[in-house]
């Protein structure tokens, strides 16, 4: 076998590879794009109710009073050791 014809197989293998690479990207951007798609109609998306973001928002103002003297609590006990 020649140096040109193993140029030339070489050059069909990495054409092949490279190939086979894009057109199993194309399958899987189409693919994606149609499950977004289909969840979107059937509507499965879990999007958060508008009224539910300020509840969340608020809980964790509750817990900063519990928060800092947690934080005291631990400096006191460090500087006492």
């Amino acid at each position: 076998m020649t140096i040109a014809e193993m140029l030339g197989q070489s050059l069909l293998l990495t054409g092949l590879g490279m190939g086979v690479v894009f057109l199993f990207l194309i399958i899987l951007i189409v693919f994606v794009t149609l499950s977004s798609k289909v969840i979107k109609a059937l509507k499965l998306d879990k999007e958060p109710a508008p009224g539910a973001a300020p509840a969340a928002a608020a809980a964790p103002a509750q817990n900063q009073a519990a928060i800092v003297a947690a934080i005291a609590a631990a400096v006191r006990e460090k500087e006492s050791i």
